[in-house]
């Protein structure tokens, strides 16, 4: 399906893609965080079993209840997953061929050798990663916020202040995480006005052969520092986010064992604990992958948006 009028927002996009698929994908990231969440408190009762009550039969059953669930997460994510892919690969079928019809029209300028180079990346490159967005567009914060939210209220209800103290560790992320992603922002928006004019650049032109030469070399170079600059801040934001989230598991680990030796706490809320900061550590990396995505797709279905409207 193509869009005669596209969206002046990527959301806007998302909704006109599938807004009744993105309401039943979130259903079903929802259901995973609440099944994600159970394991914590089984985790905990199988460890105090094994360590206080010594009763096998228990340990058993509820052994297996925490498989069963485990099982059913995995059902359900396998399900969302074909989902999403569903949804992203409709997406860049509507790109596609709304690129094209563009390029089919017919107006000033279409048989230039710019034009034509633009017009091959549009139809070619561009959509995939935009609509490989659209698919965990809405269902991938619903799920990696609902797994936030689901851990750390259990962490308050086993223990509030190694919860609050958690908290407190992960906070400087969301000064440092959004500059950052800004910075790299700016460069993923150069570097797609640069690969489009090395692109044009390959097809045959009035310019001599040693000056499209040499301006091609001048854009690769400047491709090649925007590349690099976007390396150093992800790498240096990969680095900062691991150094807050292995120090979180220090503290509570010092403070969990202190509570343990003045008898404030049990081993198993400890574990249960650490186990959640783990699971706690995917769904903010994956929050922050898909924020990033969202920045960086959404400056690309700028420039999308863009071209269609020159060409028209």
């Amino acid at each position: 399906m193509a869009f005669g009028d596209m969206p002046s927002t990527l959301f806007g996009f998302v909704c006109r893609v599938g807004a009744w698929s993105q309401v039943w994908v979130s259903l079903l990231a929802i259901a995973i965080f609440v099944l994600n969440t159970a394991p914590l408190e089984l985790q905990r009762r199988i460890l105090n079993a094994s360590v206080h009550d010594r009763k096998f039969g228990l340990v058993l059953v509820l052994a297996l209840a925490y498989a069963g669930l485990i099982l059913s997460e995995g059902l359900i994510k396998l399900l969302m997953n074909v989902y999403r892919g569903w949804l992203s690969e409709k997406a860049v079928r509507s790109l596609r061929l709304t690129a094209t019809g563009f390029s089919e029209v017919g107006s000033k300028g279409r048989d230039e050798p710019s034009t034509q180079g633009v017009e091959i990346s549009l139809i070619l490159a561009e959509p995939e990663p935009i609509g490989g967005f659209v698919g965990v567009a809405i269902s991938e914060p619903v799920l990696q916020i609902g797994i936030l939210l689901s851990v750390f209220g259990y962490m308050f209800y086993t223990q509030p202040f190694l919860a609050i103290v958690s908290i407190a560790m992960f906070s400087p992320q969301l000064v440092f995480v959004p500059l950052m992603q800004s910075a790299i922002n700016r460069r993923v928006q150069s570097r797609i006005v640069l690969l489009r004019r090395a692109s044009v650049g390959v097809l045959p032109s009035e310019i001599g052969r040693t000056q499209r030469k040499l301006q091609q070399e001048l854009r690769f170079a400047e491709i090649f520092e925007l590349n690099m600059g976007i390396y150093k801040l992800k790498y240096s934001m990969n680095f900062l986010m691991n150094l807050v989230q292995n120090s979180s598991k220090v503290v509570v680990l010092g403070l969990g064992g202190w509570y343990v030796i003045e008898g404030q706490t049990e081993v198993g809320t400890v574990v249960a604990f650490i186990s959640g900061l783990a699971k706690v550590n995917d769904p903010w990396g994956d929050l922050v992958s898909w924020f990033q995505d969202m920045m960086v797709n959404n400056a690309k279905y700028q420039l999308f948006v863009g071209a269609m409207r020159q060409s028209g």
